[in-house]
């Protein structure tokens, strides 16, 4: 198997992500709320995922010694400087998180929940006590446990599959179609809108190309890690399509309460 055999084996999931009904959801300021109060979950744990491809493709030990591939070292590093401290619209560093935050507070969304939760892992509490304490939603909790579950393989090729093909390759087209189909053109959203046009330009431009170089270095001529990558791919693919169904059928449920 190469990359061009393993994206075409995503096709379906990916068309069926780009065509989420969640898109078209997206009407008021009510639904964007709500979307965002659910969706900072996945923000906040792509940086686990990030750090965890960080210690294990970069050094961060010492004594230092050097990487066996600078190149995808590089490519980590580049990520975890724009992920961790970007420049915000006012070119204020921030990591995408904290813009992301600051996005929220601009519409008026709660961070009540994500700021407990993060309170709770500090103290040391499981991902799946932290979600109990909170009450976080099924869906949320289900598509952040699977991102610790692949962590916890500790196999580089499997985290970068989640990384990439769950995350690098998609959020550009997930992005675009969140930008075209909900009215986050208002001022009300310019943070979010920004957010959202960084990450099509850093992801699209940048980060998904070599993403999808990183996974054929640490595949190479291994079948059984390219058919391990495919798997794990098929499963991120699935656990954002289920955790945009979950965000759907919170909006549906607002707007059934509302009227």
């Amino acid at each position: 198997m190469n990359i061009t055999q393993l994206e075409s084996e995503l096709t379906s999931l990916r068309a069926e992500l780009n065509n989420h009904k969640l898109y078209s959801a997206l009407e008021t300021i009510e639904d964007i709320k709500i979307f965002m109060e659910q969706h900072v979950f996945a923000v906040w744990d792509f940086m686990s995922l990030l750090k965890a491809l960080q210690n294990n493709l970069t050094n961060t030990s010492v004594p230092w010694t050097p990487v066996i591939n600078p190149a995808t070292s590089r490519f980590i590093n580049e990520i975890v400087l724009g992920e961790e401290s970007d420049v915000n619209e006012l070119n204020e560093p921030k990591s995408h998180y904290e813009m992301y935050i600051d996005a929220m507070h601009q519409i008026g969304s709660s961070t009540i929940q994500i700021e407990r939760f993060l309170s709770e892992i500090k103290q040391g509490k499981s991902i799946k006590e932290a979600s109990i304490l909170v009450g976080l939603d099924d869906a949320t909790y289900r598509f952040i446990e699977f991102t610790f579950n692949i962590i916890d393989t500790k196999e580089t090729h499997k985290i970068a599959s989640a990384f990439t093909f769950g995350r690098e390759d998609v959020i550009p087209d997930m992005f675009f179609q969140i930008i075209n189909q909900s009215k986050t053109s208002d001022n009300t959203y310019s943070k979010l809108t920004y957010y959202l046009n960084r990450h099509i330009e850093l992801d699209g431009d940048e980060h998904g190309p070599l993403s999808l170089k990183m996974i054929e270095e640490l595949c190479g001529n291994d079948a059984k890690k390219w058919e391990e990558t495919l798997e794990v791919s098929k499963l991120a693919l699935q656990h954002r399509i289920a955790l945009w169904d979950g965000i759907y059928n919170l909006i549906s449920l607002n707007k059934t309460v509302e009227v």
